[in-house]
């Protein structure tokens, strides 16, 4: 669904990303991991088409940079970490800006069938009694599904998440991630996710790619990814034996 090619980002002398590349297959989710500064989010500005880079990103082998916005809309959603709300939108309004991809211009009334995506959107993620109510009333986790709901409404083939769940409760953590591991379940669809939980990483994930400081430490299978061999010297800490202590907590009651 997905190539990435000699991907490269740099600004000035600083190179951000250097030589990324790696295939996204329908009913993958991949993680991206790496300590702070590795070039995770510079991977989604990327594909976002957010900077500038070298190398090729290809979408179902045509090249990103053909698209027009709001056909590459409909092809990749993408979910940021925060959400600056400040006018009082009633959930269903903005999820139905999901629709927006699928317009002809910003003049046109919508595309056949809106409704009942943003209804199905609403309904998947639990909103559907929230779906009067303004997102200026609404709590974090509540929030945040409502975007997630609005890329649901945008039905793309692809979605991005830059981390998903940051500052969330646990509860809406679980939540977040059981709704995008429905979600990729339907055929032609594939996540990517930058995540620093390595155990979400490990426990959602079917590939993952280990970066630092812009380069390809491992990539394949999340459990040797994510693993003491890779981790240790990327994060310079014995990473399992610290996450085994963390677990010895919880056994020992």
């Amino acid at each position: 669904m997905l190539k990435v090619e000699n991907l490269g980002v740099s600004y000035g002398d600083l190179k951000i990303l250097d030589g990324l590349s790696f295939t996204l297959e329908q009913g993958q989710w991949l993680m991206i991991a790496g300590p702070n500064g590795a070039g995770k989010s510079t991977v989604l500005r990327a594909l976002s088409r957010g900077c500038r880079y070298t190398g090729q990103i290809s979408l179902k082998g045509r090249d990103i940079k053909r698209f027009k916005p709001h056909i590459l809309a409909q092809k990749l959603g993408f979910l940021s970490q925060r959400h600056e709300v400040t006018y009082p939108f009633k959930v269903r309004e903005v999820v139905a800006l999901g629709r927006y991809a699928h317009s002809k211009n910003a003049l046109y009334g919508g595309a056949a069938g809106d409704e009942e995506k943003v209804s199905e959107a609403l309904s998947l993620t639990g909103l559907s009694e929230l779906a009067e109510k303004s997102v200026l009333e609404l709590s974090g986790g509540e929030l945040q599904r409502t975007f997630i709901a609005q890329l649901f409404a945008q039905d793309p083939d692809i979605i991005v998440l830059d981390e998903p769940t940051n500052s969330l409760d646990l509860i809406y953590q679980k939540q977040v991630f059981q709704l995008i591991e429905g979600w990729i379940k339907k055929e032609g669809r594939a996540v990517i996710s930058v995540v620093h939980d390595l155990s979400l990483a490990r426990l959602y994930g079917t590939k993952a790619i280990l970066l630092d400081r812009g380069r390809v430490v491992a990539m394949g299978q999340p459990e040797k990814v994510i693993s003491e061999k890779y981790l240790n010297p990327v994060y310079s800490m014995d990473v399992s034996g610290y996450m085994r202590e963390i677990l010895s907590t919880w056994q020992r009651g």
